[in-house]
C-alpha cells in the first residue's frame, strides 16, 4: 500500500516476532482467535481498543506502543509538545506574566473553542504560554477559586491534546497537575472533571477495571456533595458516560447498562433537549445517545449501533460540537464495517474527516477502519486513498 505510518496491526506483527511468539501463542494468551489475529495483522480486521489492550499485556508493551505514532517525519507538533511538557513540569514556576481577569476569560474560552472544534495543532501552539499565564494569575490571586478553576480548565485542554496526539506519559503528568489545580478551587465540579480525565488515562492504557474504580469513587464523592442544578448534572452524568466506555470495553454488559441507566435519568432532567458544556464536559440526551451507540460497538452488537445511527446522523443532536460529532461518525464507521456495509463505513469516515479533520486523521479507530477499507479495496477507490494520504497511511 505504500504505507508511511505503521498501523496497529503491523506493529503487532513486528512486536510479536521480536518476542519470538507465534501467531497461535499470542492469540491464545490474548484471548482471541488465531484467525482474528491473522486478519488484524494483515489489515482485514481493525485492531479494537480491547484487543490492543490484551495484546499489549502479552507483549509487555504499552497500548501506545502498539498504536504507534500517527505522525510521519519531523513535525511542528513534536517541538510544541516538548515545550508543553517543559511547562507542565515546572508547574509552580511559571515564566509568564499574569493576565487580567478579562484576558484570562477570553483566552480560556478560545482554548475551549479550539478543543471543541478539534483544532489540536492550533490549540497546542497557545497552551504553553496560556498555562504559564493562568498559573501566574492564580498564584497571585491568594487562593481565589475562579482563578484556579481556569488553570484546571486549561490543563483539561492540554490533556485532550496529549491524549489525541498519542503522548500517554504527558497525559498522565497533565492529569496530576489538573488534580492539583482543582484541589485549590475547593470546587467539587472541578475535581470531578479532573477525575474524568484521570479515568481517561486508564482507558487509554487498556486498564478498564482500574478506570472504573476511579469513576465509581468520583461518583460516590460527588453524590455526597449537597448541591443541585444543571452543572451538577453535567459532571455527574459525564462521569457515568466515562463509566459506559470503560465498562463496555471491559465487556461488562451489566455495568454498562447500569451507567447508561443513570446517565439517561440525569440527561432527562436537563431542559430544552440541548447538551450543555461545563469544564469541557459535554452532557445531555445527545451525547448520552452517542455513548450508548459506541457501547453497542464495544459489546459486539454492531447491528444495534447501526440501527441507532440512522436518526442520529439524519438529525445530529443540538449542542454537540465537532469533537463529539466526529467521534459519532467514527463509531458509526466501525459499526458499518462490522456488518460489512463497506460503502456506509466509507461514507461515515468521510463525514468524520469533514466535521473534525484533525481528529479523524489521528484517531486510532478512524485509522483502523480506513486501513481495512484500503486493504479490501486494494487502493481502487480514489476517495479512500485521499483519506489515507491525509492520515499518513499511504504515500
Amino acid at each position: 500500500m505504500g504505507s508511511t505510518a505503521p498501523s496497529a496491526g503491523e506493529n503487532i506483527a513486528v512486536l510479536r516476532k521480536a518476542r519470538g511468539l507465534s501467531q497461535a501463542k499470542l492469540a491464545r494468551e490474548a484471548g482471541i482467535t488465531l484467525s482474528y489475529l491473522s486478519k488484524i495483522e494483515t489489515g482485514l480486521r481493525p485492531a479494537t481498543p480491547p484487543v490492543v489492550a490484551a495484546v499489549a499485556r502479552v507483549l509487555h508493551v504499552t497500548t501506545a506502543r502498539v498504536y504507534g505514532n500517527p505522525f510521519v517525519g519531523p513535525a511542528e507538533q513534536m517541538d510544541l509538545l516538548n515545550e508543553l511538557r517543559n511547562t507542565v513540569r515546572r508547574h509552580t514556576l511559571p515564566r509568564e506574566s499574569p493576565l487580567s481577569p478579562a484576558e484570562t476569560t477570553g483566552a480560556v474560552q478560545t482554548a475551549a473553542d479550539l478543543r471543541a472544534s478539534t483544532q489540536y495543532l492550533e490549540l497546542l501552539r497557545m497552551l504553553p504560554a496560556l498555562l504559564g499565564q493562568t498559573t501566574a494569575s492564580a498564584l497571585d490571586s491568594r487562593g481565589e477559586a475562579t482563578a484556579w478553576g481556569y488553570v484546571a480548565d486549561v490543563y483539561s485542554c492540554a490533556y485532550t491534546v496529549a491524549h489525541r496526539l498519542a503522548q500517554p506519559d504527558l497525559a498522565d503528568m497533565i492529569v496530576s497537575r489538573q488534580m492539583w489545580a482543582a484541589q485549590q478551587t475547593w470546587n467539587p465540579s472541578a475535581e470531578a472533571a479532573a477525575a474524568w480525565n484521570e479515568a481517561g488515562t486508564y482507558q487509554s492504557a487498556g486498564q478498564y477495571e482500574d478506570g472504573l474504580a476511579i469513576i465509581e469513587r468520583a461518583i460516590s464523592r460527588y453524590e455526597a456533595v449537597p448541591a443541585s442544578g444543571p452543572f451538577r448534572t453535567i459532571h455527574l452524568g459525564s462521569l457515568h458516560l466515562r463509566g459506559v466506555v470503560l465498562a463496555s470495553r471491559a465487556k461488562d454488559a451489566n455495568a454498562t447498562r447500569d451507567h447508561l441507566r443513570h446517565a439517561w435519568t440525569l440527561a432527562e432532567t436537563l431542559p430544552d433537549g440541548r447538551d450543555l458544556v461545563q469544564h469541557h464536559l459535554t452532557f445531555g440526551r445527545g451525547n448520552t445517545a452517542l455513548y450508548e451507540l459506541a457501547s453497542h460497538v464495544e459489546l459486539d452488537a454492531p447491528d444495534r449501533a447501526v440501527q441507532m445511527s440512522g436518526s442520529l446522523i439524519a438529525s445530529p443532536p443540538a449542542g454537540l460540537k465537532p469533537n463529539r460529532l466526529g467521534r459519532l461518525y467514527i463509531d458509526v464507521a466501525r459499526a458499518r464495517l462490522a456488518v460489512r456495509d463497506y460503502a456506509g463505513a466509507e461514507e461515515a469516515l468521510n463525514a468524520a474527516h469533514a466535521v473534525a479533520p484533525q481528529m479523524a486523521q489521528i484517531h486510532p479507530m478512524g485509522r483502523e477502519v480506513l486501513r481495512v477499507l484500503i486493504v479490501m479495496h486494494q487502493r481502487s477507490k480514489p476517495g479512500l486513498l485521499a483519506m489515507a494520504k491525509r492520515a499518513g497511511l499511504a504515500s
